[in-house]
């Protein structure tokens, strides 16, 4: 007779910006329920490894290519262990999880991804922003400029999303900022657009600086910015706020009535 199939399962864990209090608590329940932590010392606090276990096994894959990684996943399929992969903010972005996930679906594994507040709202938090402000944006582009070690794909060039005017955050892209300068101003934006340049938000020794982006270059180099380091620009980071229609008197939904008067004003509003 041949035993119980022994299935294994890695867990994908969103660390969040920095701050480990900034951890969902399912990613806390993940990290405490797992017999390796994987998490890279580079990019994560420190502190989020008190949710995990006493008697846990805590790599630090900061050093390692995919190719050190893939061993404990294959220890997990093997022996039925759960891992925990740390990744810093959201595992959506950027993190190189697909690649893993379809690893894990080769040797049987269970997966879970848990997702994490990802290091563009924690800056947006930081300087007290909404990023939506109606009638001035109400798309959040999230980008990479292109050039660097990983070739962006055709059309997604930074200049090309600049020209919708929304509001842009710019991951991976401080080391080349006048790169950048130059390709959102070619895209249209204006040189005093409003930018805000954040180095490891929410870590003891964060940097939030705002500055135009006729400044944007050199506000980064004056800095020694080159890693770490988000960027949002567009007019909804200064623009004053609007009035919502959510929360207008005259907006009905499946919980509210509409005030007859204020809907009449509201609907007279949206005339051309």
């Amino acid at each position: 007779m041949t035993g119980p199939r022994v299935t294994g399962r890695v867990l994908f864990v969103g660390a969040g910006p920095g701050a480990a209090d900034l951890l969902t608590f399912r990613a806390a329940r993940a990290i405490a329920a797992a017999d390796v932590v994987i998490w890279a010392a580079s990019l994560v606090h420190p502190d989020v490894l008190e949710h995990a276990r006493p008697d846990a096994e805590i790599v630090d894959s900061a050093r390692l290519p995919m190719e050190g990684v893939l061993p404990y996943y294959e220890r997990a399929a093997a022996e039925g262990l759960t891992v925990a992969r740390v990744h810093s903010g959201d595992p959506a972005l950027w993190g190189a999880l697909q690649e893993q996930l379809d690893r894990c679906r080769e040797l049987g594994l269970e997966t879970e991804v848990v997702p994490g507040v990802s290091s563009f709202s924690a800056v947006a938090a930081a300087v007290r922003r909404e990023l939506t402000i109606p009638e001035v944006a109400q798309s959040v582009i999230l980008t990479r400029l292109g050039g660097g070690k990983t070739p962006m794909p055709p059309g997604e060039e930074v200049r090309e999303f600049a020209r919708h005017g929304a509001t842009m955050a710019l991951f991976l892209s401080a080391a080349r900022s006048g790169q950048l300068q130059e390709e959102l101003l070619e895209g249209g934006y204006p040189e005093d657009t409003p930018c805000v340049v954040a180095y490891r938000c929410t870590w003891p020794d964060e940097l939030v600086v705002r500055c135009t982006l006729g400044e944007l270059a050199a506000t980064v180099k004056a800095h020694r910015l080159w890693k770490h380091t988000l960027v949002l620009v567009g007019p909804a980071l200064a623009a004053e706020g609007t009035r919502s229609h959510l929360y207008h008197p005259g907006h009905f939904h499946g919980f509210r009535r509409a005030e007859p008067a204020a809907r009449r004003r509201l609907r007279e509003a949206r005339r051309p």
